[in-house]
Parts: structure tokens; sequence; C-alpha cells
């Protein structure tokens, strides 16, 4: 009964960990699109409430570009 139950747990620990990982290396590879697509910073920047003009798109992607999203 305990086996079962220390199991389930460390199968919990370890979906949790793997699956904050994962998350981690999806948003990061968006964020990486993101700088060379206009296109999906203006649909996120709408997203969020706001309307960028161009002058605030290209200090955005300027700011993005250098932004390091790799450690």
């Amino acid at each position: 009964m305990w086996g079962y139950v220390i199991a389930a747990a460390v199968a919990l620990i370890v979906g949790g960990v793997g699956g904050f990982f994962a998350g981690v290396t999806y948003l990061r590879k968006q964020m990486e699109k993101m700088q060379n697509n206009p296109e999906m910073l203006q649909q996120m920047a709408k997203q969020m409430g706001y309307n960028l003009n161009k002058q605030q798109m290209q200090k955005m992607q300027q700011m993005m570009k250098k932004q390091k999203f790799r450690p």
C-alpha cells in the first residue's frame, strides 16, 4: 500500500518538474520567434490591451533583441 503512495508522489513531482521545464523551453522558443516577427508582437500587445504604433514596435523589437532568452 505505501509503495503505491510513494510511487504516486514521486510520479507527481517528476511530472511537475518535467512540465515546468517543458513550459519554459516552449516560452523561450515563442519569445525568440517574436523577435523576428512583428505581427506576433502586435498580436501579443493587442491581447494585453495595448495598441502600438510603428515607433513603439521598433523600440520593442530592439529591446527584445538585446534580451537573451538562453541562459
